[in-house]
Parts: C-alpha cells; structure tokens; sequence
C-alpha cells in the first residue's frame, strides 16, 4: 500500500473547519492571453470558464463556491465563472466548450465525464489560443489536448484508502460490490479499481461478486434503484464502496429504511451529506476533498498560465492540502485527501 498522508475534519464547538468558500510548467504550454476579454498586461481581464460535470449537484454547487472565491480574490485580473451541462452526458460537456470556444475566452477548465471523448475539442481549444485545464483527467496528461491536469491527490491512495477502511469494517472477509458515477469517469474507475486490486493483494478473503461496478450517472434516481436492487439481489453482502455522491448517499438511505445493518461502507461523500449517515451508522466512512478548492485551485492554474507563470514542485497554489504541489509533465498533484468518521460532526458544523 502506498503512504498515506490525509487529513481528517473534525467539527463541534471551537473545531469547526472554514466555509467551503474559502478554499485548485513542465510540458508543452499553448499560445495564451489571444482570448477576446483577456490581454497580458492590458486593462481587460482574463475570461475563465470552469465546465462542471453537471450543474444541480451538491458537489459542483460546492465547487462553483470556490470559483466565486477565485473571482472574488482575482477581481482586478478575471472575470470567473462555472457553467455545465443539466445532465452527466459527455456529448453535453463538448457542446459548452464549442461554445466557449466560439466566444474567444482565454481558458476553459473542465472536469470531464469522459476525458477521451471531450480530448478533440479541447485539443481545438488549445489550437485557438485558448489555455485549457482540467480536474480528475490525468489521462490527457500525456497528450497535447491539456495545458495541465489538477489532480488533488493520487488516485490509487485515494482508493486504497477506500478499500484499507472497508476491509477493517468487513473483518478482512465477505462478498464486496460498488458503484460509480460512470463507467467511463475516470477517477471514478481509478478509486474503484485500486480498491479491487488492493483486496487481491491484502484480502484474498473479500470476494468480489460482479464482474464491473453498478454505474449511477451521478443521479439520485438511478443510484437509489441501484441500491434497491443491490440489496435484493446479494442478501450476503458484506461490503460496499460508492465512488459518487449519490452512491453513497442513497444507498445509505435504502440501509436506513430497510434497516440493514449487515452491510459496510465505504465511500466518496460530502460532510453534508454524508455526516447523519456516519452519526447514524448508516455509513462506515467517506472520504472526499474539499470541490470548491479544487475548483479554486485549477482557476489559479489557468491565470498562471495565462500570466506566463512557471508551475513547478514546490509551488503554492494556495489552498490547503495544495501548499507545496508535485508537479510531473502536465500533471499537478496536491496533497488533500480528508477522511470522514462517525464521531466529528456536531449538528449544523458541515463546512461543504
């Protein structure tokens, strides 16, 4: 297993964390500041449009806060904003970059709901002049459709991490499934594979009992169906790992109403969402990073970029859990895993 460094949240009186308010090179950079608002140097300010997965979510309803911060704190230099498709369809994503691109803004930071896909038109992006970011998409690192990739820790801890905490629960044994937002969602896939490999390697007692995980969308309507059926159909289930939002939340809401204690959890959550499961036992653990500093930090990437500004390891893109990135090619990689446990939440505490 690789090292782990995480920080835990807790809350409660005199623990509480900040609002989420406050919060996310090496490589072949593309022409910047050719965007029609933006001008190095000049009185105009830099256009950055940050294009979300999909709008209406707690999670990029958390992000957008932390864009707003970025403009706030940016106010004399950019005009900031996020936008995004109203569902997880990939087809959706490329059409607002066309958009963008049309427009003439100076950069556009995406996170993909299918990186390869969305590669040809922010390959164009780049071609236009345009500086191009994106957020749990390391596989454009090694091409030219990218000026850089904010990841905020390394996806396979982050999924060891997962799989080390529901191991614990599931007392090294048991029949195991999961459920991600998208089959083609590629941190999504990363969390969910590192923790299969991680139970053959450490748990060769944990079985995996279906041949791919169950695929959400990021909705909350197929993601409790799911659940619903997951439940019906494994009655042995010993453990789960959810690797979107609304995995992990619905499918504590169906343990809560059916009272089903049987089953363990581990998954990717927000305190808000998931901080009465965990203090009802509803939900083991979750683990997540703060969105709206995510969505700070790949904003300050951009202006970087766009300013003429070398990304280097070591640099401080200042957030926490982002204060010394490791930078390698066009991959930038913090340090901001926090871990979610029964017992630190007070009521009304969540900072996201």
């Amino acid at each position: 297993m690789r090292q782990r460094k995480v920080r835990g949240i807790v809350f409660g009186a005199g623990a509480m964390l900040a609002s989420a308010a406050l919060l996310a090179g090496c490589g072949t950079v593309g022409d910047t500041g050719t965007g029609t608002t933006g001008s190095a140097g000049g009185d105009e300010k830099y256009e950055i449009v940050l294009v979300s997965k999909v709008e209406g979510i707690s999670w990029f309803e958390a992000m957008s806060s932390g864009v707003a911060e970025f403009n706030s704190d940016y106010s004399d230099e950019v005009n900031a904003r996020q936008t995004g498709p109203d569902t997880g369809d990939p087809a959706k994503q490329v059409q607002i970059v066309e958009d963008l691109i049309a427009q003439g803004v100076d950069a556009i930071v995406v996170v993909p709901n299918d990186p390869q896909s969305i590669a040809p038109v922010l390959q164009k992006a780049r071609d236009a002049g345009i500086v191009v970011v994106t957020h749990e998409a390391p596989a454009l690192v090694g091409t030219e459709s990218i000026d850089y990739d904010v990841e905020s820790f390394d996806n396979v801890v982050f999924g060891e991490g997962l799989a080390e905490d529901l191991a614990q629960q599931m007392g090294g044994k048991g029949q195991f499934l999961g459920m991600v937002g998208s089959l083609t969602s590629e941190t999504h896939m990363a969390w969910y594979n590192a923790a299969v490999a991680y139970f053959g390697e450490n748990y060769p007692d944990i079985e995996v009992v279906v041949d791919q995980p169950y695929e959400d969308n990021n909705d909350d309507a197929q993601a409790r169906a799911n659940a619903e059926e997951i439940v019906r159909a494994y009655p042995d289930l010993a453990g789960y790992i959810g690797t979107s939002v609304s995995a992990g939340s619905n499918f504590a809401q169906v343990l809560k109403e059916k009272n089903l204690t049987s089953v363990n959890t581990s998954v990717l959550s927000l305190p808000s969402v998931a901080g009465p499961y965990l203090e009802e036992g509803w939900l083991g653990f979750a683990q997540t990073w703060s969105p709206a500093d995510a969505g700070y930090v790949s904003a300050l990437v951009a202006l970087k970029v766009l300013k003429g500004e070398e990304i280097t390891t070591g640099t401080d893109l200042e957030r926490e859990g982002y204060e010394s990135v490791v930078v390698d090619g066009k991959l930038i990689t913090g340090d901001a895993i926090l871990e979610l446990r029964k017992g630190t939440f007070a009521p009304g505490s969540y900072p996201f």
